[in-house]
């Protein structure tokens, strides 16, 4: 049974699902790309080791600098692409606090020969400590979602604790203990997102910075996802800021379901996903797809990875159809008899087939009443028409 609570967002709300935790469903029918959630982030944080920055992102909105910078007045760390994201930053996100603990973090790196993943947990939880001084309410948010302080090595906990404890935090209402750095970086490990670069087919995607979604955190995790976010970090936008995550579905969904996204591409084979997710999240992938999967070798898995994009005979096809119209529009089980490879017609219609890019295709957002059939890659941005994907 599912228990739900209110949301202040009209397409969804939240709820309490066996087995899942809490999730978000759909509260009407929705229609291939529309826009389900415009969703701006509680915090931000760089990616970056903490070393001198070389000045190629805005520190507050994170698009590249594409004019002489305009650099931090305290530290090396941080530069600005204007005046007033300077502004916002050193009132916000980088105020002296947090410009004096950079440094002397990376003044004590000799001594402590932290890794580059604990140097980003540093980061981020001098972010959450300011975050809880300038927004409380806010700071209550990122407490309120889920992650469990025992996921967290109790070896990271307590070193991340006590290089954060000599940086004297601000004081605020919520206190400083070994518990809540526990808390706050599980918070961080299940909820955060990455703010990626653009596509670049000859390297691999870098990370900007990472960000806590207060709404996007209670998607769950399917394989065979029925939406997927886009991010425009340096798009100029006039409607909501270049950071916010935006979230369409794929394709058509009806009232009352569970809406999921895929925490990587959907072209990762069964045992990497059931790696990624065990290691990042904390549990096994039970959705359709890994029941299916879950029977196949590694060398079936790659087989069928190879011919995703494969014509198939007229009679396959014929069968392909049914199975999508039971997975798309219902999201029925899988039959029995039907298991060879019931996803193939995802990968068809919705993985972008550009070269190293991995991504997931959805419809530009309908214009008026019309359905678009444009589909947009949510990697690498391509555009597409829907007859072009289905020869």
């Amino acid at each position: 049974m599912e228990k739900t609570s209110q949301s202040p967002y009209p397409l969804l709300k939240i709820a309490e699902i066996q087995g899942r935790g809490r999730g978000l469903i759909s509260t009407q029918p929705l229609k291939p790309g529309q826009v389900i959630l415009k969703d701006s982030p509680l915090l931000l944080y760089s990616a970056s080791p903490l070393i001198p920055s070389n000045n190629t992102f805005c520190s507050n909105c994170f698009k590249i600098i594409l004019q002489s910078p305009i650099p931090c007045p305290m530290c090396t760390f941080s530069a600005f692409c204007t005046s007033s994201c300077q502004s916002i930053a050193l009132s916000s996100s980088h105020t002296p606090w947090v410009c004096q603990s950079l440094t002397q973090l990376r003044n004590i790196l000799s001594s402590h020969n932290l890794l580059i993943d604990q140097q980003i947990q540093a980061r981020f939880l001098i972010s959450a400590y300011d975050l809880a001084l300038i927004s409380p309410s806010s700071f209550r948010v990122l407490l309120s979602l889920q992650g469990d302080p025992s996921f967290i090595s109790e070896n990271d906990a307590l070193l991340l604790h006590s290089l954060v404890a000599t940086l004297n935090p601000p004081t605020s209402e919520f206190g400083f203990s070994k518990e809540l750095t526990a808390a706050l970086l599980a918070k961080d490990k299940v909820n955060a997102f990455g703010l990626m670069e653009p596509f670049d087919s000859n390297k691999e995607r870098g990370v900007r910075a990472y960000g806590i979604y207060p709404m996007a955190s209670f998607f769950n995790h399917d394989c065979l996802p029925n939406a997927c976010r886009f991010e425009y970090v340096d798009s100029d936008v006039s409607d909501r800021s270049n950071v916010d995550m935006i979230v369409r579905v794929i394709h058509d969904v009806p009232e009352g379901r569970e809406i999921c996204l895929s925490y990587f591409p959907v072209n990762f084979k069964y045992s990497d996903r059931q790696k990624r997710l065990k290691e990042d999240y904390g549990f096994i992938c039970n959705c359709d797809r890994c029941v299916v999967e879950a029977n196949w070798s590694d060398h079936d898995d790659d087989d069928a990875m190879d011919n995703e994009g494969e014509e198939n005979e007229d009679e396959e096809d014929e069968v392909m159809e049914e199975e999508v119209d039971d997975e798309v529009n219902a999201n029925d089980e899988v039959e029995e008899g039907d298991q060879d490879f019931p996803h193939a017609y995802f990968f068809m219609r919705y993985m972008c087939n550009r070269e190293n890019c991995g991504g997931t295709l959805a419809p530009l957002p309908p214009s008026d009443a019309s359905l678009s059939t444009v589909m947009e890659c949510n990697v690498c941005s391509n555009l597409s028409k829907c007859d072009e994907l289905m020869v």
